[in-house]
């Protein structure tokens, strides 16, 4: 399996393929990244939907998305790549969501998967070497039709032209361009020549999405289509042991009930008469070995871990000897719940089985995992199985897993029909692959001014990776839950930093900023616990903290102008800080919180944010504000708990989101990095968290080392 969140930073060998578009009458250029891209082929023998680039007659261009478009805003930054080196007109760029095949591979997992903030780090060059190709067989194939130097003809808004008035459009030129080979090498434009990228642009989806268009996978229809619900066992681990089939089938527009070895299912002719049917079902379960799960026996289970031999994730220095030595030491105990992901649109997926293959509509982030799982559990070769990838309703990690399609793939070949598997949200709730809860406790020395000397860390936590990629796992240390600890920003010289892996009979995986939104809780809530032992403003001390990191700093002090952190916040008000680095992206937040008889209420959020070269700003300060909202909410009320092996929560009203009439005034700013990007989809999560309970702490003198807030006492206004 891919590593989602875990990408290879290796953008290696790259080669142009091209094939023609006979049937479109255009000019399609496609990038594969050996070893997963295709090799070249004869024009007209790739179809469009192979292609990245296809120029149409009419001078559409449409570019195919090769990542899942799950609110990110993908579908409009990538095409802003081609565009700037093509010289295109914005104005006739037109989308289309890639099907899973090999040719649309992530070069940072060498698999066809979305997550880990890759999108544009991944696609960075190779887009911009897409539309560079093509504004040059452009060029060459207007000079051809001109018969003068390729030199004398310029690309400018859709055109090729030359000093002597001529110009064609790219729709004319689209045909004789498709039949010259594809160059090599071709310079990319310097950034101080960019018109596009960088440029605040609206979102290319937007319309679609407004008039009702856009096709979710929840929207999908098909002929002859019925719709399914499913209940799987609620235990984890847990086997369908029998169910009589009648009480559903007696239920009007049910048409079939499928049993699975661990679910059962009712198909109908809408999803509410298979919802009705399901309701009907007395399914016997064998709960299996998970049966006696509980939450306060896995917290038990983590916290005695710290009394047990770990791997060692990184050791710099001699931790124990320069504590020793120092003049305060620090120690705290922090832990965090399993999260849910919560998605809008809950898991769906729709299948078509038939003698010739078998064709899914699915949202999904791993089109080529869902291709692989469903031509497995088929006995067909992979070419037999065409995934469709529609817009996501909300995504976060959850929907990289390959359950639900797996699922509608399986009822459909049971039935003979195309079957829209739809999961209840209680379903989609209690059968997630949830954030890892974790434990750490944490000590640290400080010199006499008050300096971090040394500390050492120790991680207790389920592992995503031992089953996701197994094989990422080294000497006893999975990396997403260090991520953010190994290599902190304000790492001493003296270091060690354990983790010991401790399995709960509990299925996780990735969620939003993986192990960074816990680790982060744990690094900046333990700062500040540091700076009032040293007696420091918080912010000042982590500006020491920072000495030489000139990146960091112009974050981290950004975020604190743009909040007053100067001036004393108005009566009443309290006020909150955090400073995290990942994905190539480094993110600061502010938060400003008061407290009164009507409970904690968040204001305000100052954001800056370094992610390298901006693609869209849009985009940026819409994902800063999305993130915060996703750790906001999973901070404040964000808790999974076990018991008799079962999920507690079930649906909003137990596993509340936060409301509209709770959402803080969010400022984002963007400082311009380097001419690399970084990612933007969740970096804006991890910081939030902490800063929320270090506001806290200067609110009530209260120390919050664990989450949520809803169980450390305090209500929500």
């Amino acid at each position: 399996m891919p590593d989602i969140g875990i990408p290879d930073p290796r953008l290696n060998r790259r080669r142009f393929l091209q094939a023609g578009a006979a049937a479109a009458g255009g000019l399609l250029l496609s990038v594969a990244l050996p070893p997963l891209g295709r090799t070249a082929r004869a024009a007209g023998d790739e179809t469009p939907l192979t292609a990245w680039l296809r120029i149409a007659p009419d001078d559409t261009i449409t570019v195919m998305i090769p990542s899942a478009e799950m609110g990110q805003g993908v579908a409009t930054s990538l095409p802003m790549l081609i565009a700037e080196e093509l010289k295109a007109d914005w104005r006739k760029v037109r989308i289309a969501l890639a099907p899973a095949d090999p040719a649309y591979a992530n070069p940072m997992f060498h698999a066809q998967a979305t997550g880990g903030s890759t999108s544009i780090r991944a696609f960075f060059v190779p887009l911009r070497q897409a539309g560079a190709a093509a504004r040059e067989m452009l060029r060459r194939a207007a000079a051809e039709r001109w018969s003068v130097p390729v030199r004398a003809c310029t690309v400018a808004d859709g055109r090729v032209v030359h000093p002597d008035g001529r110009s064609e459009s790219f729709g004319a030129l689209a045909q004789a361009a498709a039949r010259l080979p594809v160059p090599q090498d071709v310079p990319l434009r310097a950034r101080a020549d960019w018109r596009i990228i960088g440029r605040p642009t609206p979102r290319l989806d937007t319309p679609a999405k407004t008039d009702g268009s856009a096709v979710f996978g929840i929207d999908v229809r098909l002929p002859d289509m019925l719709v399914g619900t499913i209940a799987a066992c609620p235990v984890f681990g847990g086997t369908l042991r029998a169910v009589d089939e009648a009480p559903a089938l007696a239920v009007r527009g049910v048409k079939a009930v499928v049993k699975l070895p661990d679910a059962v299912a009712v198909v109908g002719d809408g999803y509410w008469p298979a919802k009705k049917g399901l309701m009907a079902l007395k399914p016997e379960w064998d709960e299996g070995p998970n049966a006696g799960r509980d939450s306060a026996a896995i917290a038990a289970a983590l916290r005695q871990g710290f009394d047990e031999p770990a791997a060692v994730a990184e050791a710099e220095g001699d931790a124990a000897a320069a504590m020793a030595r120092a003049d305060k030491t620090v120690e705290a105990v922090y832990t965090l719940p399993f999260l849910a992901h919560a998605t809008m649109e809950p898991m769906n997926a729709t299948a078509r089985v038939t003698a010739e293959g078998c064709e899914l509509w699915v949202p999904t982030q791993a089109p080529g995992l869902v291709q692989q799982a469903a031509a497995q559990a088929l006995g067909l070769e992979p070419e037999r199985v065409r995934v469709n990838v529609t817009y996501l309703g909300g995504g976060f990690g959850r929907k990289s897993e390959t359950d639900f399609p797996l699922q509608a793939v399986k009822v459909a070949q049971a039935v003979g029909r195309p079957v829209k598997l739809i999961w209840a949200r209680e379903e989609d709730i209690q059968h997630d692959f949830y954030r890892p809860v974790s434990a750490a406790r944490r000590r640290a020395g400080l010199d006499a001014e008050g300096r971090v000397v040394a500390w050492d860390f120790k991680v207790v936590a389920p592992s995503i990776l031992t089953r996701r990629s197994p094989q990422r796992v080294k000497d006893g240390i999975d990396r997403t839950s260090v991520e953010g600890l190994v290599g902190s920003s304000y790492a001493p010289p003296d270091r060690r930093i354990e983790y010991l892996l401790r399995d709960v009979g509990v299925p996780v995986g990735f969620w939003r900023s993986v192990g960074n939104s816990i680790t982060s809780f744990y690094v900046e809530g333990f700062m500040d616990e540091l700076a009032h032992a040293a007696g420091q403003d918080p912010f000042a001390f982590r500006q020491r903290q920072l000495a030489g990191k000139p990146r960091h700093l112009a974050v981290l002090e950004k975020a604190a102008a743009m909040a007053g952190w100067d001036s004393p916040p108005a009566q009443g008000r309290f006020r909150g800080i955090a400073m995290h680095e990942s994905f190539g992206s480094i993110v600061a937040q502010v938060v400003e919180i008061s407290i009164d008889g009507d409970g904690l209420r968040v204001h305000r959020v100052d954001c800056a944010v370094d992610c390298g070269v901006a693609v869209n700003p849009d985009t940026i300060v819409a994902q800063m504000e999305s993130g915060i909202v996703y750790g906001l909410t999973a901070a404040l009320f964000g808790e999974i708990t076990i018991r008799d092996g079962r999920v507690e929560q079930g649906n909003f009203d137990t596993y509340p989101m936060l409301r509209l009439a709770q959402m803080p005034v969010i400022n984002v700013a963007i400082i311009e990095g380097d001419d690399k990007p970084g990612g933007i989809g969740e970096p804006g999560t991890p910081p939030i968290g902490p800063a929320l309970a270090n506001a806290v702490f200067a609110a009530t003198g209260k120390r919050l080392r664990s989450l949520p807030i809803v169980k450390q006492g305090l209500t929500i206004a």
